[in-house]
């Protein structure tokens, strides 16, 4: 599980074909002797399993392996080296839950349809996915490209975020556009609630 607090951007090195999917080589900032084989890493909102760990400069990489299923479920399809990742570690009993839970398993693409600089903010719109678009409402929380975010406002399958100026300085936000995808999962409570009516509806 995660929060949505991205605790470090992450730069991709290299992307390397499978047979069933990729895998991805990431420098980060982190200490490489607190990262385990095994450990789940959220990148850029999809939680990946660490498999391999090596020291570099002024940080560590870490190797995570990514399935045909994540490459067609979310953006990870379209990275290349060189792009910024955004980086969160697992919680951990205890942290402090700054942001809302957030499971790594992302629901859908959403595009940037608009982005509004309002002197140090940002106001960025997203088209989501149609079958989405019920999961989501103003006030409520969504995760995308894995940082937690409150939403403004809502239309139909459209609806806006504002980024403040320390989130746009501390994740990739600073660098995104007009017309670029990011990584979407809507409320988790959102789903199980659906699922918790529909099962009332079923058994009336």
């Amino acid at each position: 599980m995660f929060t949505g607090i991205v605790s470090d951007v992450g730069r991709l090195v290299s992307v390397t074909e499978r047979d069933a999917g990729v895998r991805l080589r990431i420098a980060c900032a982190y200490d490489c002797g607190s990262i385990d084989l095994g450990a789940s890493i959220a990148c850029s909102g999809i939680c990946l399993t660490v498999v391999e760990t090596a020291e570099a400069d002024a940080g560590c990489t870490f190797d995570v392996e990514a399935s045909s299923e994540t490459l067609a479920c979310t953006t990870l399809g379209d990275w290349t080296a060189g792009r910024l990742v955004n980086l969160e570690r697992a919680l951990r009993a205890g942290d402090e839950l700054g942001g809302h839970i957030v499971s790594g398993h992302v629901d859908g693409v959403a595009t940037i349809i608009e982005r509004d600089d309002e002197e140090d903010m940002a106001r960025f719109t997203f088209q989501a996915p149609e079958s989405l678009a019920r999961y989501i409402a103003a006030k409520g929380s969504v995760a995308l490209d894995g940082t937690s975010l409150t939403v403004n406002s809502v239309e139909d399958a459209t609806f806006t975020v504002m980024l403040i100026p320390h989130s746009l300085l501390v994740t990739d936000w600073g660098t995104k556009r007009s017309g670029d995808r990011v990584n979407l999962e809507v409320d988790l409570f959102a789903r199980y609630l659906e699922r918790l009516d529909a099962f009332r509806e079923s058994h009336r």
